[in-house]
């Protein structure tokens, strides 16, 4: 059945488009007799606002662009089920993109954003993103840009961040506050920004408390950080340092849950003989056993300030008003459990 129009019901009712249109949107100057004929009707013929024609009369679209690394990992599911939470409380629909850590998939992406005619962009960067002409593109088309997580700090737009470098000296402090002198980093790839920053708080938290800072004890986990990487890196780091080692600080939680899984099938008491703090604060690091420390980034809150700020800069840019781009810094938290 073709979808009624508001000619349809004008037709029916013998009345104007004007009129018509006018009572659905609840104008004054209709006669409540009118607009409760005009919805009655409205509903029996199913009509449902073309918002896509709407969308051309506004320049908008009411839709945004996300694009993620991964959607696998728990931290992006929490801060994606808040941008979309955020989006529909504004009758926006969102396209989710995941760029697999590719940054030619995510070039692709952002071009089909644009050319689908978004009104806002909010995107987590992939490990290999290097050059930004990308986002400039999106910049260039005045298209509202967001950047949250895993950022380009020369972009000029808007990001929403955590402090990466206080976080992991903040776990690294605690364990050496514990008592652990030889604390291992398994670290991400080398160059996103936030892996870059969680190795400086490692490293910082080490020589503020007087110990010396040892590269061996620093393990590059570039296959996405992921459980096999904990897993065969925590193997290799009892084969290079055995008991020389008492504790490990990971860049994510999924490489300290595989690190686990490897010390627990070796028989490996946690944390008496070696401890553990994640980062992310995973649902896993809750129920694994032992139950993982870690750092929680409050995802939720990080994808509600992204969506925040960017609808704020689309409301910005139809109304005509300057933007000022802003860097917001999202608190963390060290969860302690039980494997330290």
């Amino acid at each position: 059945m073709k979808p009624a129009t508001l000619k349809d019901i004008a037709k029916q009712l013998g009345i104007s488009i004007t009129t018509v249109s006018k009572a659905l949107k609840n104008y004054p100057d209709v006669s409540e007799k009118t607009k409760f004929k005009v919805r009655t009707l409205a509903e029996q013929l199913n009509y449902v606002p073309n918002s896509f024609a709407i969308g051309l009369r506004k320049q908008e679209s009411k839709t945004i662009g996300v694009i993620i690394p991964t959607m696998v990992h728990y931290f992006f599911s929490t801060v994606i089920d808040a941008i979309l939470k955020e989006a529909e409380s504004r009758n926006y629909m969102g396209i989710i993109m995941q760029s697999n850590e590719d940054y030619e998939l995510e070039k692709k992406q952002v071009d089909l954003l644009l050319n689908k005619g978004v009104d806002g962009i909010l995107i987590s960067l992939s490990n290999k993103t290097r050059d930004f002409k990308h986002l400039q593109k999106i910049i260039d088309y005045h298209v509202p840009l967001v950047l949250f997580d895993k950022i380009a700090k020369v972009m000029d737009c808007s990001k929403i961040v955590i402090d990466d470098r206080k976080a992991a000296y903040d776990a690294v402090t605690y364990l050496i506050n514990k008592g652990y002198r030889r604390i291992a980093h398994f670290r991400g790839d080398l160059n996103p920004q936030n892996s870059i920053d969680r190795f400086l708080g490692y490293k910082k938290a080490l020589l503020d408390h007087n110990i010396e800072f040892d590269p061996k004890l620093v393990y590059l986990c570039d296959n996405n950080s992921d459980f096999t990487d904990g897993y065969n890196s925590a193997a290799k780091l009892m084969h290079d340092h055995g008991d020389n080692v008492d504790a490990i600080f990971t860049v994510n939680d999924l490489l300290a849950i595989g690190a686990i899984n490897y010390f627990n099938e070796k028989q490996i008491k946690i944390p008496d003989q070696i401890a553990l703090i994640g980062f992310s604060n995973w649902f896993m690091a809750s129920v694994i056993s032992p139950s993982l420390s870690s750092i929680d980034q409050h995802a939720y809150k990080m994808g509600e300030t992204s969506a925040k700020i960017l609808f704020n800069e689309i409301d910005c840019k139809f109304k005509g008003i300057p933007v000022k781009h802003e860097k917001i810094t999202i608190d963390t938290e060290l969860i302690i459990r039980d494997s330290c």
